[in-house]
């Protein structure tokens, strides 16, 4: 099957009808276009564990409370198309805003808890959109497999708890975060730094790697870490931070003691732009597997 972009939902539905009824096995790739090499593990993964990936390409507007910031994220359809097609991908699903809400949306899905600290606090509305736009991606695609990368960790524990929630059939898979060779974060907002910028986002990997390291070593409070965190970061010439937190990986609750695995998170803008990273951290007696805690949903079967 050759790559395809689809543009409508009775499109894709048709599309996927007679794979579903041979039994295929669908994977889901869902993203806000601009692709780069992080789209693309998550792509390689699903191109070895399903037999046709979709790859969904659309800029959703209720996942922005800041409609400047909407209007600026890059919009790059026709390279994209390529990269899908480069990596094996069958199908692209690139619908438009009016094709994805017709009318203004009235009916949305709230994951409380998990979806209302770090991004959440800063971001109002945010995850509301995300958890609403992917149960939309869900039920047009019906994947068997859906791919999300453990960068953005609240994104992902959200949609796993939404997917328990609403008993969803779909296994929602955490993919490691894809890095430069310095340890920035690959993201599509990283081509908004200016050279210097991009000469200087590395050091929150590095901080955040000098807190693993400092949990592992046996430093158990969080306080003290987060405060020499934040200064280390703050010190960095225009980096401003927006919240650097140790909390439950599941949760998103920040913990009083450190006593078993945790993670560090942050947010900091670097001049205008916003960059969020994390890493799994755990004491030495109780190391982690270096991974984001696995899903919990009911799983179809795979080939």
């Amino acid at each position: 099957m050759s790559l395809s972009v689809v543009a409508t939902i009775d499109g894709m539905r048709r599309t996927l009808a007679p794979l579903r009824r041979e039994g295929k096995v669908i994977g889901l790739v869902p993203t806000m276009g601009a692709l780069h090499a992080g789209h693309g593990r998550l792509m390689e993964l699903a191109r070895r564990e399903t037999d046709c990936v979709v790859v969904s390409v659309f800029v959703n507007p209720t996942q922005f409370n800041d409609q400047q910031d909407y209007a600026k994220y890059p919009r790059t359809l026709p390279r994209d198309v390529e990269f899908c097609q480069a990596l094996g991908a069958e199908l692209v699903f690139a619908p438009d805003a009016a094709e994805m809400y017709p009318q203004p949306a009235t009916s949305f899905v709230e994951v409380a808890g998990v979806s209302e600290r770090l991004c959440g606090e800063f971001r109002p509305g945010h995850f509301r959109g995300v958890a609403t736009v992917v149960a939309k991606l869900f039920h047009i695609v019906q994947p068997d497999r859906a791919y999300f990368g453990e960068k953005d960790a609240q994104q992902l524990a959200v949609i796993r708890r939404m997917v328990r929630d609403l008993d969803i059939p779909v296994t929602v898979v955490g993919v490691p975060t894809v890095r430069e060779p310095d340890g920035l974060a690959l993201s599509s907002r990283n081509q908004r730094l200016s050279p210097e910028e991009r000469s200087l986002a590395p050091a929150v990997y590095r901080t955040l790697q000098r807190i693993r390291s400092r949990i592992a070593d046996g430093a158990g409070d969080p306080r003290e870490i987060r405060q020499d965190a934040v200064a280390e970061l703050e010190r960095v010439p225009g980096m401003r931070v927006e919240y650097l937190e140790i909390v439950d990986p599941e949760e998103m609750r920040p913990v009083g003691r450190i006593e078993g695995p945790v993670l560090a998170a942050a947010a900091v803008w670097l001049g205008s732009t916003r960059l969020i990273d994390n890493q799994l951290c755990a004491p030495a007696n109780a190391s982690p597997s270096g991974r984001l805690p696995p899903e919990k949903a009911l799983r179809r079967p795979t080939k």
